[in-house]
């Protein structure tokens, strides 16, 4: 996905019509910079908030909005000096790729002070071959369901973003709430809660489908006072949300406030134990296993290689005794004869008829003929009999057997090779910081929010509660009252749906976390470009806090880093993340450089900006993205275009032109 040009009208410090091409260049050189200067209070983050406000409307996450209702933001978004009758505009043209051909699009949101029911015109321009544009009025009406397929609201925070929002990753010990669930979205651990909550869904259509009047309308009950729960419980964490953020800034200002920090913590050392001794059993497993197939390689197993040859010897042997009871059949059948012959002649039969008697006989022996073929083995019955007994049932059971030895053993190697993973990864020391002398002021205000938060925590605890046991009361309907089995069916798997969607998440957390903690560190080595600080980077799966350990295992505590080395580490998580998703999605960043010093900024310059992504937009002071770096850039020809934005402060607006503040 790639924006390509932005037209602001009357937005802002915007007045008139203003219009930025966004598109980056890829021949010959891939050019994927976009830069913006301006002073602060110029406009940078008003172009921000533009993109954002045109790709997601009412939803969209605004800087200035605040508690704004959406029409009392519309009104604040429009320009001081347009004319009463005059509209506010933004239009956002973008790119993607769908079903493998390039698609093009212009979000048009247009209003006036004041708007009518609080919400702005939204209008989707499809591009056509000719170059024409006409309005979609399908995808108008669906623009909020499909921007989620190209780029999530949810994930958006880790695509656009300012320098701030960096600092405050940078300081915390584990990403906020609102990041936290980014991070989800973007690595697709949401997808199993979604499985569930359809799961849910079809669960109640299921139960509506087979309950009788009675049944339905107290499902229908149960279900109105569940959905009433939820939304309670929805307020309840969303307030625990904003409680949990007053906590952190509540817990930041009495570190601050504190003059003692940081007392180290003791060992763990029982999970390393208990890995030793599942180790050992593993290993003894393998011994017990190998012994196994030592003991069936004594036994008939080794025959087995040569199969092929015995069932040919077992083949031969038979063939070569049926050929002796044949002769011995023949011979006795040949005595017979004489014998017969030997009567006749005593009989004094004619000789006419006596031939005639021979010639019978001599017609009939003619079946009788047997191979002139000689023995090879000669084996007797017994040793044949052996041989069978071998091939047809000793020899399978052995080889059976020693494939489900050969398996079992397979998996504990297995094991055993997990194990020792586990014991490569488990935890090393950690440090705990423990407050201190924290001013007595710092130390009420944290109190009384740490109060309300676990007021809010044991509140939504008791609405988890509640649902949980209208649930339950709902699930009776499924076991006891219904009597539909198609239905009966789905609603008794669907436990063990849940279950398997649980383990599906686990493990696709892990997959997902252990390939994003080889990114991560991949980036923060190659911008920190001091390899003997950081070996390795550890993601927890639950809170996504970032550990960090040197080349000897040992852990390297977060207070160690620098202010830019810190900042450097969230970029490196923003930029693991953008990486491990595989969306091919545009960056914009807003205050890039902070507060980073000069060494560090080198290497953002040199080493992120130009790899960041395929589409990278730099809004810029003067003091950030200098005259050095801007050169240091342009050697690199990695900036597609310029714009300075210039404030006119007398008459408060702002005007785009071609350039920057050194390009002229």
């Amino acid at each position: 996905m790639k924006f390509l040009e932005l037209v602001l009208e009357n937005f802002g410090p915007y007045i008139g019509k203003q219009t930025i091409n966004l598109r980056p260049e890829i021949t010959p050189q891939t050019q994927p910079i976009i830069l913006l200067g301006g002073m602060n209070g110029g406009g940078k983050t008003t172009l921000m908030d533009a993109i954002r406000l045109a790709l997601y409307g009412s939803r969209a996450q605004c800087s200035t909005r605040g508690n704004l209702s959406y029409g009392d933001f519309l009104t604040q978004c429009v320009n001081r000096h347009a004319k009463p009758y005059e509209n506010t505009r933004i239009e956002l043209a973008i790119e993607h790729v769908d079903s493998g051909n390039l698609v093009e699009y212009r979000i048009v949101r247009t209003w006036m002070r004041n708007p009518k029911d609080g919400k702005d015109s939204l209008g989707i321009l499809t591009h056509g071959a000719l170059n024409d544009e006409w309005k979609d009025d399908g995808l108008t009406n669906t623009w909020d369901e499909h921007i989620e397929k190209l780029l999530p609201l949810g994930i958006s925070s880790l695509f656009l973003f300012d320098g701030e929002q960096v600092k405050e990753l940078a300081e915390l010990e584990a990403p906020p709430p609102v990041v936290y669930e980014a991070i989800q979205n973007l690595l697709g651990l949401e997808l199993p809660a979604r499985l569930a909550a359809d799961l849910e869904i079809l669960l109640q259509r299921k139960r509506k489908q087979v309950a009788s009047i009675q049944q339905l309308a107290n499902i229908e009950e149960i279900e109105a006072k569940l959905k009433t729960q939820q939304a309670e419980l929805d307020a309840a964490t969303e307030k625990l949300t904003e409680l949990e953020q007053q906590r952190e800034r509540a817990e930041k200002q009495q570190k601050r406030a504190s003059d003692k920090f940081i007392l180290e913590g003791g060992k763990i050392a029982g999970e390393r134990h208990q890995l030793d001794r599942e180790l050992d059993t593993a290993k003894d497993n393998v011994s017990l296993l190998r012994k196994n197939l030592r003991e069936l390689a004594e036994t008939s197993l080794p025959l087995g290689l040569i199969e092929p040859l015995l069932q040919q010897s077992k083949e031969q042997a038979e063939r070569e005794r049926n050929i002796a009871r044949s002769r011995i059949i023949r011979d006795a059948i040949l005595q017979r004869d004489r014998r017969l012959l030997d009567y006749l002649s005593q009989l004094k039969i004619p000789d006419s008829k006596t031939e005639k008697i021979i010639t019978f006989l001599e017609t009939e022996n003619q079946q009788l003929e047997v191979s002139d073929e000689p023995p090879i083995l000669e084996l007797d019955d017994e040793i044949l009999d052996r041989l069978q007994f071998i091939l047809t049932q000793d020899l399978p059971a052995q080889i059976e057997l020693a494939k489900q030895h050969r398996d079992k053993l397979e998996k504990a190697e297995l094991e055993v090779e997990a194990k020792e993973r586990q014991l490569n990864a488990a935890a090393p020391p950690e440090v705990y910081e423990k407050l201190k002398n924290a001013v007595m002021e710092t130390q009420k205000n944290f109190a009384k929010v740490q109060t309300q938060y676990e007021a809010a925590r044991r509140h939504r605890d008791e609405l988890d509660r509640a649902i949980a046991k209208t649930k339950k009361e709902l699930s009776k309907y499924s076991e006891k009252s219904i009597e539909s089995k198609n239905a009966n069916h789905i609603i008794q798997a669907s436990a063990k749906v849940k279950e398997t969607l649980k383990l599906f998440r686990e493990k696709l957390t892990l997959k997902k976390l252990n390939k994003l903690e080889i990114e991560v560190t991949e980036c923060f080595r190659y911008l920190l470009h001091k390899s003997d600080l950081v070996h390795r980077i550890a993601i927890d799966a639950h809170n996504f806090r970032l550990s960090l350990y040197d080349p000897q295992g040992q852990p390297v505590p977060k207070h160690r880093l620098s202010a830019g080395e810190k900042q450097l580490l969230a970029i490196a998580f923003l930029w693991g993340l953008a990486r491990v998703s595989g969306r091919q999605l545009p960056v914009a960043i807003d205050t890039p450089l902070g507060r980073l010093d000069s060494s560090h900024r080198q290497n953002l310059v040199e080493r992120y900006f130009p790899a960041a992504s395929h589409q990278v937009i730099l809004l810029s002071t003067d003091t950030e993205i200098g005259k050095v770096e801007y050169e240091q850039l342009q050697e690199q020809e990695a900036i597609a275009r310029s714009y300075l934005l210039k404030y006119d402060s007398k008459q408060q607006q702002t005007t785009i032109e071609s350039g920057y503040f050194w390009s002229n």
